[in-house]
């Protein structure tokens, strides 16, 4: 199936397509459009005609057209899953992609009724002042592979809400849903609100340097996200900036190994470990090390890997050719240099990009595996002795996206998640973002935050109006 842009209210054919393949079978699942700059110049001028009267709507009418894209995807959730399972690799079922259809209709709806009322700074005998938020302009969104379809959601939703235009661009890895789910919230919005184009990496830096954008808003990696920055520079554009994790967990010798098993589990695997708030890298305090070694083999063991159209499946492929090398490569590397495997690390031949959950104890910082973001389902887990040097091993790293501490004691977590440098810190579970509250990083993890009333204003200017 070829499938189009979605320009100005219009499907728009393209002369220029590249396959897209199914990461669990390698067959071919649709042909993406691949759009250059004639097409993106079509869409940011759609998107800037649009927004001379988005702009000047109510609030009750964005309002209105946000909650009306969100039932649109309730009407459209089992079609729209069945493609990210088919493109992205994940499972149907758990945190899979009916979980993610689920996520974006609960940040659309959330995000619809948030408001950013005018407020009065000053009222008295000097003068009256307000403070207006008003929307920046056209917005450019760049998504990536892992959860293409929410993190759409998260880019477009506020963007809209305040009152201005979008022109999306999904990964090359995985278009199809973006395109599909584009064409049909648009239903809900003007000509030109939304629109959708696909291509290659540089059609991004086209972008990013596109002088009829005034923002830039990104999820993926930090290299990109320099890259970005860099090229967004000469027009000064806004950026909102979601960057690489490699997420600590710091495992405190008060909990039970068993009870904490699933909840460790989940929060480093989940989309099999292709997130960016995943936990990366696990901490745990040596009086209960070799105990929480064996919960988490034990819990791990049994888990089904395989297509995630498979009802029963729990694990789904890694989404494409390069990242599962990378994963290969860092497992490789770590048990050259003294890792002992605890589960996995035996990839199978055959069709799909299928690495095994993989377990790894006996590693250090200063291995590749703990240093370098995996994105992929192998979890470094760490022996510590003291809490100071466990917050530093923590620490040391270029990113702060998230973190976790696992303790019976809430109170003495709280205290020790204040010393990790990083945006989010969860307590007894990882990963578990919520629409109300901002999220963002420190560090090289990005700049600025999304979610919630703090996220709604990053696409927002200041106006203060004296009287």
């Amino acid at each position: 199936m070829e499938y189009n842009l979605y320009i100005n209210g219009k499907s728009v054919p393209c002369h220029s397509h590249m396959d897209i393949f199914n990461p669990a079978t390698g067959e071919l699942l649709g042909k993406c459009p691949v759009a250059g700059r004639e097409q993106l110049d079509a869409a940011v001028s759609a998107a800037a005609e649009a927004f001379k009267s988005w702009s000047q709507t109510s609030d009750e009418v964005r309002k209105a057209a946000c909650h009306g894209m969100g039932k649109i995807l309730e009407d459209h959730a089992e079609e729209l899953a069945k493609l990210v399972t088919e493109e992205q690799g994940k499972p149907l079922n758990g945190l899979g992609s009916r979980f993610e259809l689920g996520g974006c209709q609960a940040w659309t709806h959330y995000t619809a009724d948030l408001e950013l009322p005018v407020k009065v700074v000053q009222d008295n005998e000097e003068g009256y002042v307000e403070l207006h938020r008003k929307p920046v302009g056209v917005v450019g969104s760049i998504t990536p592979w892992n959860w293409p379809l929410m993190i759409a959601i998260w880019h477009v939703v506020p963007a809209i809400r305040s009152g201005n235009t979008v022109v999306i661009k999904p990964s090359p890895y995985t278009p199809l849903g973006t395109l599909r789910m584009v064409e049909l919230m648009a239903a809900s919005l003007p000509p030109g609100v939304l629109n959708v184009i696909s291509g290659r990496d540089d059609l991004g830096q086209m972008m990013s340097e596109h002088p009829g954008i005034q923002k830039i808003v990104f999820t993926g990696s930090c290299a990109t996200g320099g890259k970005i920055m860099a090229s967004a520079a000469p027009t000064l554009k806004r950026l909102t900036l979601e960057l690489g994790g490699n997420d600590a967990g710091i495992v405190l010798p008060d909990v039970d190994p068993q009870a904490i098993a699933e909840g460790l589990f989940w929060g480093a695997f989940i989309n099999g470990g292709q997130t960016c708030a995943a936990l990366k890298r696990l901490y745990v305090h040596e009086d209960i090390y070799e105990d929480v070694c064996a919960a988490l083999t034990g819990y791990a063991a049994n888990l089904p890997m395989g297509n995630g159209l498979d009802e029963n499946t729990a694990l789904g492929p890694v989404q494409n050719e390069m990242q599962y090398n990378k994963v290969r490569d860092l497992v490789s590397d770590a048990v050259a240099n003294g890792a002992r495997v605890l589960l996995g690390a035996d990839p199978k031949e055959g069709p799909g990009y299928f690495y095994p959950a993989t377990l790894l104890a006996d590693v250090s910082n200063g291995m590749r595996i703990v240093d370098e973001e995996q994105f992929g389902p192998a979890l470094p887990i760490i022996k510590f002795s003291s809490l100071d040097e466990a917050i530093e091993m923590a620490n040391a790293s270029e990113n702060g996206l998230g973190g976790s501490v696992w303790s019976a004691d809430v109170d003495r977590a709280k205290e020790i998640a204040l010393r990790m440098e990083c945006g989010s810190v969860w307590i007894n579970k990882h990963g578990m973002i919520q629409p109300n509250v901002p999220f963002g990083g420190v560090k090289k993890s990005g700049i600025g935050v999304e979610f919630g009333e703090e996220g709604l204003k990053e696409y927002t200017t200041i106006q203060a109006v004296y009287s």
